[in-house]
């Protein structure tokens, strides 16, 4: 999946290893910045494509794919949250699951 992200120029990748918080609602979240509408529908569907030729899983579901700037893509254990850099900044994921262990991919 971060290949994936990668692939379609998203930044500033950080995945979340949620797996010690009970309340944590999947074992892992990846979350990435993309810098127009347009790139975060790029990203998420390549997402999925990538996902899908990969591993032949398709999406749990997928939300926010009408306004574009948030769209989650779930796949219960893994969830890809692409944002626009104000969403992230404004929703602060990261900081809401400081508990978790944080990797930053390049």
């Amino acid at each position: 999946m971060i290949h994936a992200i990668q692939e379609k120029k998203g930044s500033n990748i950080v995945s979340l290893d949620l797996r010690k918080i009970p309340e944590a609602v999947a074992d892992f979240f990846i979350v990435c910045e993309a810098n127009s509408t347009t790139q975060v529908k790029a990203i998420s569907d390549y997402v999925e494509f990538y996902v899908k030729q990969v591993t032949d899983e398709a999406p749990y579901r997928h939300e926010g794919q009408q306004a574009a700037h948030w769209i989650l893509v779930d796949y219960i254990n893994v969830v890809v949250h692409v944002m626009q850099p104000e969403t992230r900044k404004f929703y602060k994921l990261e900081e809401m699951w400081s508990d978790a262990l944080t990797d930053e991919h390049l």
